[in-house]
Formats: C-alpha cells, sequence, structure tokens
C-alpha cells in the first residue's frame, strides 16, 4: 500500500482528485490509511495505468518534468533493433537521459558480471522508492521480455533504508536484495547482454496495449538456465549442492521454478546431472589414475555398482573399457 500512497502524492502535486483510480483498483480510503494493507498485482497495474493516463505522466510524478504517456514505448522502439541485449540496453540508458536528467542509468561491469547502475541528481523526497524500484522493474521487465528469458540478478542494491515493506522485494526481483547500500545497482551475469532479441514491431505493439504486467511480475522463462545449472554442476567445489533444493538457492530460483523453467527448455534435473556426471567421468578415466571406484565416488555415485551401470547406459561400455579404448590401464 506504500505503493499506493505514493501514486496518491503525484495526483495532489498536480491537484486531481485520485478517487476515480482507487475505486477502479478497488481500493478503498480505509484500507488506503493502513500501514500493513496490501494488494495484489491486478490491483497495483490497474491503479498505475489509470494514473499515467489521468495525469499523463507515466513517471507519476518522480521527475522534475512530466513523462508523458508514451515515453517508456519510445525507449522501447529505440532499442528494438539492436543485435544484442547489451547493446538494446546501452540505447535505453543513452536515450533516457533525452526524457530526464533526474536520474540517470548506466550500463559498467566486465565480461563476467554486468551491473545497471541508477545514480541521482535531484532530490525525490517522498517518491524516492518508488522512482527508483520502478526504473529498474521497466528496464528489467522490457531486457526480459526483448530476448523472452528471464534475466537472473546477482544482486539488487538500494542506496536507502530498508523500509517496512521490504518483504515484496523478492516478488519484485529475481535475486538477492540489499539496502542501505553505497549505490543503486542490480548486477547479473554478462552473458545475458549477448543474446539476441527475439521480438519485432508487431510484438511491440502487442506487448504496449499491456505492458505494465512486465514490470509488475517477474518473467518466468530463463533461456541460460541450462548453462547455469550446467556451471553450477560442473564446479568441483559445489559437491554438497547438487540437489534440487541446492541449487535452487544458489541459482535464487524455488524449486518449482527450477523444475519448470527446465522443462520449458525441453530439460530435466536429472538429465543434466547425468550429462555433467557422464562429461567428468570420462575425463577422469582418461586423464588420471584413479580406480573405478574412486571415479565413481568423484562423480557423485555411491558405489562402483551403480556408477558402472550409468556409465554403460551413457556410452554404451564400461569404465573399464572407456579406459582401455582412450589409452588408459585400470
Amino acid at each position: 500500500m506504500a505503493f499506493v500512497r505514493t501514486i496518491v502524492l503525484a495526483y495532489e502535486k498536480y491537484g486531481v482528485d485520485p478517487q476515480r483510480a482507487l475505486r477502479r483498483a478497488r481500493i478503498g480510503l480505509a484500507q488506503l490509511r493502513r500501514v500493513d494493507a496490501r494488494i495484489d498485482a491486478d490491483q497495483f497495474e490497474t491503479i498505475a495505468a489509470t494514473a499515467m493516463q489521468e495525469l499523463d505522466d507515466e513517471a507519476l510524478g518522480w521527475f522534475s518534468r512530466k513523462l508523458p504517456w508514451g515515453s517508456y514505448g519510445l525507449l522501447c522502439r529505440a532499442s528494438l533493433g539492436s543485435p544484442t541485449l547489451g547493446v538494446a540496453l546501452s540505447r535505453w540508458c543513452r536515450h533516457h537521459r533525452i526524457l530526464t536528467e533526474d536520474i540517470r542509468l548506466t550500463l559498467e561491469g566486465d565480461r563476467r558480471v554486468a551491473e545497471l547502475v541508477l545514480s541521482e541528481h535531484r532530490e525525490l523526497g517522498a517518491m524516492r522508492e518508488l522512482c527508483l524500484l520502478s526504473s529498474f522493474r521497466y528496464v528489467h521487465g522490457y531486457a526480459c521480455w526483448l530476448v523472452n528469458s528471464q534475466l537472473p540478478l546477482r544482486e539488487v542494491t538500494f542506496a536507502f533504508a530498508a523500509p517496512p515493506h521490504a518483504s515484496v522485494y523478492p516478488f519484485l526481483f529475481p535475486g538477492p536484495v540489499r539496502f542501505d547500500a553505497e549505490r543503486t545497482a542490480m548486477r547479473f551475469d554478462a552473458r545475458y547482454l549477448e543474446l539476441p532479441p527475439r521480438r519485432d514491431e508487431r510484438a511491440l505493439r502487442a506487448m504496449l496495449q499491456r505492458a505494465l504486467p512486465l514490470t509488475v511480475r517477474q518473467y518466468r522463462r530463463d533461456r541460460l538456465l541450462i548453462e547455469r545449472v550446467r556451471e553450477h554442476l560442473a564446479d568441483p567445489r559445489r559437491t554438497a549442492a547438487t540437489t534440487a533444493e541446492g541449487i535452487a538457492e544458489a541459482l535464487h530460483v524455488s524449486v518449482r521454478s527450477l523444475h519448470r523453467q527446465l522443462a520449458l527448455e525441453g530439460a530435466s534435473l536429472q538429465t543434466i546431472k547425468d550429462d555433467v556426471r557422464r562429461v567428468r567421468a570420462i575425463d577422469l578415466l582418461r586423464r588420471t589414475q584413479l580406480a573405478v571406484k574412486q571415479v565413481a565416488l568423484t562423480v557423485g555415485f555411491t558405489n562402483e555398482k551403480s556408477f558402472s551401470r550409468a556409465f554403460r547406459q551413457w556410452t554404451g561400455e564400461s569404465p573399464s573399457e572407456a579406459r582401455r579404448r582412450l589409452g588408459r590401464s585400470e
């Protein structure tokens, strides 16, 4: 409800009555005053969309001047023809400065970790929190939609204290959130910057008819999830975290979401585990003198018999036969 009260502040700023927007979103005055009150995503989409149109300001009063209805649509169009997500985000940051200088977005980082940094150049007052988190949700939601993939976040940091409603933030950002940080930033795996856009002008027109869900609800599909799971399982330091629960925790998703997203990509956790085990087992048989039993334990099997049975299913031969073929004697 704190976010709704911030929208009401925008109505006050422009001298407009918010009652129609509140009624459309099914929010009563008594509920509005309750500090612990909550609303659902549909209610927030309704009041935000109504306010943007009634006030003709897609920034909802945050900035020193209005961003007329359609402003963020222009940002989307300016980035649509980009060859990669990295180029699209760079264009978004550059063109956002045309809309306002009150905040500034910059894309930084290295080959491993990308960082989208938000700097403030004007006192935002009581609207600060909603401004900062919404600015991130806008660009994050658009980026996910553009490449048709979730953009998992390694960390989101905000340069303000944790609000009383901090528990809502995990629903807004797919990754750890930290408050009282030195700067406001989103960090994510830089490999996502190489993903090509999957949308065209026709898809954009359809999306803009109802764009707010992208800013309120998390995008579910992750096109690099299989690669991220394989990378996690192949890391020898992660041997204690190869269960579904351990992997989900490391990748900042729920176990249910992990299985569902892998299924969307035509894979399963077990098939990925088997493939990683197979590759590592063959490598150990080829380049080490470890006994087959030791290889079995190293790749995650409890005994040599179950390992040998699985290895034959994977390759059509026993571990000993594979070692001899690869030029090593047991």
